[in-house]
């Protein structure tokens, strides 16, 4: 339950943060008039997201009436969540310090368009995450049938996000933004390498993959799955103490180059060397318009 928690958590504060960043900026900018605009394009977004998620779990329980078929969907859907995993932690990790700034350009062009345009723009600010969410969650929460601990555990990785979006908005938390989404990706990797796993086996179980019977290694006699220790490493990581050979293939496979490409240090861009060519007046407004670029906007 703690992965989809976790889940919650990550991109509900993502998109907080999102929703916080616009709404902070049109009450600095005097225009409380579109505020009601940004909320709608939020609420439009949660409930597709939501009917996404319910899709994806029909899908799977009443249209698909063959085991192999739920199995193979599975593993499909398993592999798409890694993808839009992979994707959103590179992603935060690269546009974290400009993503401000860009949001309040788009939106200070969407109000000179309309009211239409400011909850479009809210709208895909928000379903970007919800889509995402869904999908993980669904492909994290694989073999809980019946249970709602995984549902109530993503609910509240998402009311712990609001909660901390309101109390960032209003200046009341202060937090190292940097370092939260750095943890929280590590975890999110080992996540998705658990996610990655389970759909391989998925594959194998629909008869796509070989090698179901075959083990990479078998310590059910140290790591008993009976235990508390064993099933929170199985259902937040799919750490497993009999997986097949190319289960663990999958997992070391992919957990192993992702982690060192997200704790790489990014690289800084040289500092631009100095001319002694003299300035025209073209280039000093060129100078201007980059150093202007690259300082931080304030609302």
């Amino acid at each position: 339950m703690f992965a989809t928690y976790l889940i919650g958590l990550r991109e509900g504060l993502e998109a907080t943060l999102v929703v916080s960043i616009l709404v902070a900026f049109l009450v600095k900018s005097q225009r409380r008039d579109r505020l009601p605009q940004v909320w709608a394009g939020v609420g439009l977004a949660v409930a597709l997201s939501v009917l996404f998620g319910w899709l994806i779990e029909y899908t799977s329980t009443s249209l698909l009436a063959r085991s192999d078929d739920r199995e193979l969907f599975e593993a499909i859907t398993s592999v798409a969540a890694v993808v839009f995993v992979t994707w959103m932690i590179f992603w935060m990790r690269r546009a974290a310090r400009t993503i401000a700034g860009e949001l309040r350009g788009k939106l200070t062009e969407a109000l000179a368009v309309g009211s239409l345009a400011v909850a479009g723009m809210a709208f895909l600010a928000v379903i970007r995450e919800g889509l995402e969410t869904a999908l993980i969650f669904y492909s994290a929460a694989q073999g809980a049938s019946g249970d709602s601990g995984p549902l109530l555990a993503l609910i509240g990785g998402i009311g712990t996000a609001v909660v901390l979006g309101v109390l960032l908005y209003a200046s009341a938390l202060r937090i190292n933004l940097t370092r939260f989404f750095t943890w929280t990706g590590v975890l999110l990797i080992l996540v998705a390498a658990g996610i990655l796993k389970y759909g391989v086996y998925d594959f194998q179980e629909a008869g796509v993959l070989p090698g179901l019977n075959n083990l990479a290694f078998d310590i059910t006699t140290t790591l008993d799955p009976s235990t508390w220790y064993a099933a929170l490493l199985a259902g937040m990581f799919n750490v497993t103490p009999a997986p097949t050979v190319l289960e663990t293939i999958a997992w070391v496979g992919y957990a192993v180059p992702v982690l060192l490409l997200f704790l790489r240090p990014a690289r800084r861009k040289p500092a631009p060397t100095a001319t002694t060519t003299p300035v025209t007046e073209r280039g000093a407004d060129t100078g201007t318009e980059a150093e202007s670029a690259s300082t931080p906007q304030r609302g």
